[in-house]
């Protein structure tokens, strides 16, 4: 789809009858989705006859070269070489001297693609001179020659310069860069062509996009560069560009200070106009962050664009109408020009100059500073506020003022963007009559032959207050390092011996806080500049392995902080080890030797089977007392070491089936004694409830019961490993979760149930005659037993991890001690000791 539309400047004019003209075309190429199109825009410079070549595609017009016929057929060079896109003007402005500055600078605002009628390829053509970018140019060769000419900077040696106009087109700007390098007109990478030739750096561009693109090429060879207007923040990194300078502000310094602007005159409701385009995203983002630290609040933010949008043609709406409704609906009386917007863009905005009345604009340092771009939508800028960034102190002397009055195109011949500007603003004829046509072509506009009164100053913002010297600081800045360095060299080189010198270039510190040590993190001081801060350790669980972190970062779950919190370390185990805890081997041996003691008793009433002594109150009982108290000692074993599911499952278990075994056979012998007392008495049917089935049956009646519940926890919701990774920090406890907590109270429950019912019963038949009655001695081994497991019970429940474990093993331990030492001690006595005693006649007689 074609269109024939005026470009943004004075539309070009097509001569009569088949005369030479301009002719502007814009392919529309829709996008996805039918939303927007791409805009290229072609300028040619044909005669009548050649009006069909616009038919021919794009590639074919920006062949790279034809033959000199001009016929149309490109020619093949076999040799390697770098093809770019040939420039109709170069404006190269080269001085040699000892040491060259390199210079890439944007004079011409842009290039468009240009033809003459007999030429069969497209050029790059550079139109529109700024006055005060070329201001920037003079200053810059003006700097040089004071320079050169003062005695006190590079001594004995001379400053030259290499100068292109980027024509604020990055492809231009790439190809001066490598003219630089090369030495000559048609670029050779990676070769230079003149010899021996130093140049110590390059200066430019004006614009972030030719710089990022010039700085890239220059980081390859190691050249140092100084922009005097690339504002964008990706160039303050220093590792991917280690040798870019520059002498302005960023884009974040630049929005710093308009928030402030901002903040100052309580303007916090605003709207924003930005270009609608991956840099324009990118400042937006950038003024919003800083806008909303400021606490300020965003109403609209307005996307233009150069391109022509679909909808536009298909519902037959102007564009501006949209922008429009948006202005005319929003409450906020302050608008915000973010970043560069092209003239092209603003030129979409004119229409609505009259909404603009109402509203306080606010342009940021790039718009600010050229006039050129105020005086292209004056109906739109008149009563805005910018900000600029100005030089302390100005460079403008007296002396440079009377140097620029002399420039003249008749003093200058060489001078192409001189001549240009006189052409331009002058509307005076050149000398060469084919630039005159072509000059009328491309600005539709006529020549006349000038007085030669004709002056730059005169020349309208050639005289910018605004925009400051940044390109003659920026000379002086690298002929200060050059100097610098040439001092350094000579005092290598004079002295005693000759010796090198090892001089330590100490940074001196200003800071208002020194530097966070790993470890820590920075915490801003109320009230103060964010320079002023606090260094706080990181919290527990977290690290900072980096000086003046902002933030520190938690480790994962199962690793803790070493002891500075620079890094993260395995967590440290922590269960009731056999090697590590010396409480392990304490329990160890105790229960070894309770059970050791145990199989003496055991053994001591096997060999006195038949004595008195032992088969007085069931000695079946006794024994099966025995068994159990000897496995409840060994039950200690499955409390200590790391524990696993198998071991969380029997620990519990076995503790609770054997003492549920031992206490079952104490209330067995207590109720045998209460029924051998019933059955004394003449005629008592008690009698027939002697023997060993009565206790037999209430042993295994009330063991039952309690193996019920232990597999009924078992098969609902055992016991299981858990590591417990919260509790203390830097540590994880491996410890047995009880799964049921009901199944777990209900196995110490029913065993306390028992305990509780013998001590009733026993403290109930203390004092009835038997021989050798146990009542008393099951009274105290109770009243033990039932103490150990309800002080047992709160301090369960207060401690964790293997302080648990050790809470649980001292029970185990003290209860069967206690049962061991107040039913067998006695019995022991009197076999080992009183063995008078171990008669029938008198346990009888003793009870008389």
């Amino acid at each position: 789809m074609e269109v024939s539309l005026p470009g943004p400047t004075a539309g070009p004019t097509a001569g009569p009858n088949g005369s030479d003209s301009v002719n502007e075309v814009i392919t529309l190429n829709p996008g996805e989705n039918g939303e927007s199109v791409a805009l290229e825009r072609e300028v040619e410079v044909t005669d009548g006859d050649a009006e069909a070549e616009r038919e021919h595609g794009r590639e074919n017009e920006w062949s790279d070269q034809s033959n000199p016929n001009g016929d149309g057929v490109p020619t093949i060079n076999p040799a390697c070489e770098l093809k770019i896109i040939p420039t109709y003007e170069d404006y190269e402005y080269i001085q040699e001297g000892d040491i060259m500055i390199g210079g890439v600078l944007t004079v011409n605002s842009y290039t468009i693609p240009f033809r003459y009628a007999q030429d069969g390829y497209l050029r790059m053509a550079c139109v529109d001179v700024f006055p005060e970018y070329y201001r920037q140019l003079v200053d810059l060769l003006i700097d040089i020659k004071q320079i050169n000419q003062s005695p006190n900077i590079l001594l004995n040696l001379t400053l030259g310069y290499h100068i292109y106009d980027s024509c604020g087109d990055p492809r231009k700007a790439v190809r001066s860069v490598l003219q630089i390098l090369s030495g000559t007109r048609e670029p050779v990478p990676n070769y230079s062509c003149v010899g021996k030739r130093n140049i110590a750096g390059f200066i430019g561009d004006l614009s972030s996009e030719n710089t990022v693109a010039i700085a890239q090429i220059l980081n390859l060879y190691g050249y140092s560069q100084i922009s005097y207007g690339a504002t964008d923040t990706e160039l303050s990194d220093r590792v991917s560009f280690p040798y870019f300078f520059r002498t302005t502000q960023s884009d974040r310094g630049h929005y710093f200070a308009l928030s402030k602007l901002l903040k100052y005159f309580g303007w916090t409701w605003v709207g924003i106009i930005r270009l609608d385009d991956y840099g324009g995203e990118k400042e937006h983002q950038l003024l919003k962050s800083i806008l909303s630290n400021d606490g300020m609040c965003i109403e609209f933010t307005l996307k233009i664009t150069s391109y022509i949008l679909r909808n536009e043609i298909e519902t037959n709406i102007p564009y501006y109408m949209v922008y429009k409704r948006i202005i005319e609906e929003s409450t906020a009386s302050v608008i915000v020009f973010c970043g560069t917007v092209p003239t092209s863009s603003v030129g979409k905005l004119i229409p609505l100059s009259d909404l603009f009345i109402k509203k306080t604009l606010i342009v940021s340092n790039n718009l600010a500073s050229s006039l050129h771009f105020m005086d292209y939508a004056i109906e739109i800028f008149n009563g805005s506020l910018g900000i600029t960034q100005m030089l302390l102190s100005s460079r403008y002397s007296t002396e440079n003022t009377q140097v620029l009055k002399e420039f003249h195109p008749s003093k200058y011949p060489k001078d192409k963007l001189l001549e240009d500007i006189w052409m331009q603003y002058h509307s005076c004829l050149s000398k060469d009559p084919a630039k005159n046509k072509a000059y009328e072509q491309l600005y539709s506009g006529f020549l006349y032959n000038c007085s030669g009164r004709e002056l730059i100053t005169n020349v309208r913002n050639f005289d910018n207050k605004f925009f400051s010297p940044r390109v003659p600081l920026a000379v002086d800045i690298m002929a200060r390092a050059l100097h610098i360095m040439q001092i350094s060299l000579a005092n290598r080189t004079t002295g005693k011996a000759k010796k090198e010198q090892n001089y330590r270039n100490q940074v001196p510190k200003s800071q208002c806080t020194d530097n966070c040590l790993p470890g820590f993190r920075k915490v801003p001081k109320p009230g103060a500049h964010s320079c002023c801060y606090n260094c706080v350790p990181c919290s527990n669980g977290e690290i900072a392995n980096t000086s003046d972190s902002e933030n520190c970062v938690h480790c994962p779950d199962m690793e803790w902080p070493n002891e500075n919190r620079t890094q993260c370390i395995a967590k440290v185990e922590e269960f009731l080890s056999y090697t590590n805890d010396i409480i392990s081997i304490i329990f160890s041996a105790i229960s070894i030797l309770f059970f050791l003691i145990t199989m003496l008793i055991l053994i001591l009433f096997i060999k006195n089977w038949d004595s008195p002594i032992v088969r007085a109150n069931n000695r079946s009982l006794s024994f099966l007392l025995l068994v159990s108290i000897k496995l409840s000692f060994l039950s200690v074993f499955l409390f200590l070491g790391r524990p696993v599911d198998i071991t969380c499952m029997l620990r519990i278990i076995t503790f609770g089936i054997t003492f549920s075994i031992a206490v079952s056979s104490l209330l067995a012998k207590t109720i045998m004694v209460c029924v051998a007392f019933k059955a004394t008495k003449p005629g008592s049917s008690w009698r027939k409830w002697l023997g060993v089935k009565l206790s037999n049956s209430v042993v295994l009646f009330c063991s039952s019961i309690q193996i019920i519940i232990c597999m009924t926890w078992l098969a609902i919701s055992p016991p299981f490993q858990e590591l417990d990774i919260h509790t203390s920090p830097g540590t994880i406890i491996i410890q047995c979760n009880e799964g049921s907590a009901i199944g777990f109270y209900s196995v110490i429950g029913y065993m306390g149930l028992l305990a509780a019912v013998s001590f009733v019963l026993a403290f109930l038949a203390r004092s009835l005659p038997d021989s050798f009655n146990e009542a008393k001695y099951i009274t105290f081994s109770m009243l033990l037993f039932c103490s150990v497991w309800i002080t047992m019970i709160p301090a369960y429940l207060s401690t964790k991890g293997k302080n648990t474990v050790c809470v649980e093993i001292f029970a185990i331990l003290t209860s069967s001690a206690g049962l061991l030492a107040c039913i067998f001690l006695p019995k022991c006595y009197i076999i080992l000791i009183k063995s008078e005693m171990n008669t029938k006649t008198h346990l009888l007689g003793n009870k008389m």
